[in-house]
C-alpha cells in the first residue's frame, strides 16, 4: 500500500473527529486538578490513574545536573503528586536509569507508575535491555515499557518478526517484569500508523503510544491529527512528548512556557512528558496543572495561528526534520 493511500485508510473513519481534537475532549475529572494541584487521568484501557504530567527521563540523567540535584528533583515531584516517570535504556548511557534507581529506593518505587523504553529489535537485544534496565531501576518490574525510537519504516516489521523484540517483550510480560506495552517514536506519523497497523495484524493492542505533540506539531507532519484519532478511537492511552522540541520550539518566540504546557494539556491524551532538571522547570509543570482550565476552540485556533508560520517547514521540530534526537541512528548498535 502506498503511503497516500495508507494515510486515507488509517484516518477516514475518524476524520470527523480530528478537528474537535484541537479543542478539548477532556471529561471534567480528566481536566479538573486533584486537591494537591495536579490533574490525573486515566491510561488508556489500563484503568491506571497517572499524572498528566510526566517527569521526563532524559534530563535527570544529564551530566549538568549532579546526582543528588536529580534525585532530590524526582523525589520532591513524587511529594508532590507527580506519579508517571519515564526513563530510557539508553538515556545517558544508562546513567538516568541508574539516578532513578536511586531516587525510588526507600519507598518513593510504590508511590510513582514507572516506565523505560528499550531499543533493541531482536529477541536478544531485547530481552538483555530489559533485564539491564530493571537493575538500573533497582526493581523488579516496571509498569510500562516501551519500544524506543519506532523510526524506521522496517522497524514495525523487525519488531514483530519471528526472533524479534515482541517476543522478549511478551515473555517479560508473562514474567511479571513488565505489566503494560507500548512504543515511542518522533519521527513521522506513517510509521507510527505502521506500527499500529502491524500490531493489528498480529492481533497484538497496546497500551501506550508517545509521541511529540505540541503547537508546532499541528501544521508539521502533524501526530496530533492523523495518529491522535485513531489512539483515541482504539482506547489506546496517547503519552505527548516534545512540548518544547528540546528548546527549539521556544526559541522561536511564538509562545510562552505554560502556554505551550496548556495547549497539550488541552489534548485528549493521559500524559504529557516533559524534562525536568531544575527547581524552576518543576514548579513550573506544577503550575501548569494547577492553571489549566479546557480551552475554547477560538483560544486553540489563535494559538495555532501564531505558530503557523514558524511551523510549516518543521524549522523548530529538529526532530522530525534532522537526525539530531535519533539516539539509535548514532549508536545502530543498539538496535541488535
Amino acid at each position: 500500500m502506498q503511503r497516500r493511500d495508507f494515510l486515507k485508510t488509517a484516518t477516514a473513519a475518524s476524520a470527523a473527529a480530528t478537528a474537535p481534537l484541537l479543542a478539548s475532549l477532556l471529561a471534567a475529572e480528566e481536566a479538573t486538578p486533584a486537591p494537591n494541584g495536579v490533574i490525573y487521568r486515566t491510561l488508556g484501557r489500563t484503568g491506571e490513574r497517572v499524572s498528566a504530567i510526566g517527569l521526563g527521563g532524559y534530563h535527570i540523567g544529564k551530566a549538568q545536573l549532579e546526582e543528588q540535584e536529580a534525585i532530590q528533583l524526582m523525589r520532591q515531584a513524587a511529594d508532590r503528586g507527580i506519579t508517571f516517570f519515564d526513563n530510557c535504556w539508553d538515556y545517558n548511557n544508562g546513567e538516568s536509569e541508574v539516578r532513578m534507581g536511586k531516587a525510588l529506593a526507600g519507598g518513593y518505587r510504590s508511590k510513582v507508575f514507572l516506565m523505560t523504553k528499550i531499543d533493541g529489535r531482536t529477541k536478544q537485544a531485547c530481552a538483555q535491555q530489559i533485564d539491564e534496565s530493571l537493575q538500573r531501576l533497582q526493581t523488579d518490574h516496571v509498569d510500562l515499557m516501551q519500544f524506543h525510537e519506532v523510526l524506521r519504516l522496517e522497524d514495525p516489521d523487525r519488531i514483530f518478526a519471528e526472533g524479534g523484540a515482541m517476543e522478549a517483550m511478551l515473555e517479560a510480560k508473562k514474567a511479571g517484569k513488565v505489566r503494560y506495552i507500548g512504543f515511542t517514536g518522533h519521527k513521522d506519523p506513517y510509521v507510527h500508523l505502521r506500527m499500529l497497523e502491524m500490531a493489528r495484524k498480529h492481533d497484538f493492542h497496546f497500551d501506550t503510544v508517545q509521541m511529540p505533540l505540541n503547537v508546532m506539531d499541528a501544521h508539521f507532519r502533524s501526530f496530533g491529527r492523523e495518529v491522535l484519532p485513531v489512539l483515541v478511537r482504539e482506547g489506546i492511552a496517547p503519552l505527548g512528548m516534545k512540548c518544547f522540541g528540546d528548546h527549539f520550539i521556544l526559541q522561536s518566540d511564538t509562545i510562552k512556557p505554560i502556554e505551550g504546557l496548556h495547549y497539550c494539556l488541552n489534548l485528549p491524551i493521559a500524559v504529557q512528558i516533559t524534562g525536568i532538571d531544575s527547581q524552576a522547570i518543576l514548579d513550573q509543570a506544577l503550575e501548569a496543572m494547577r492553571t489549566f482550565k479546557p480551552m475554547a476552540v477560538a483560544e486553540v485556533d489563535a494559538l495555532l495561528e501564531r505558530t503557523r508560520v514558524a511551523a510549516l517547514e518543521g524549522k523548530y521540530e529538529l526532530y522530525k526534520t534532522t537526525s539530531h534526537f535519533d539516539g539509535t541512528a548514532h549508536n545502530p548498535a543498539e538496535l541488535g
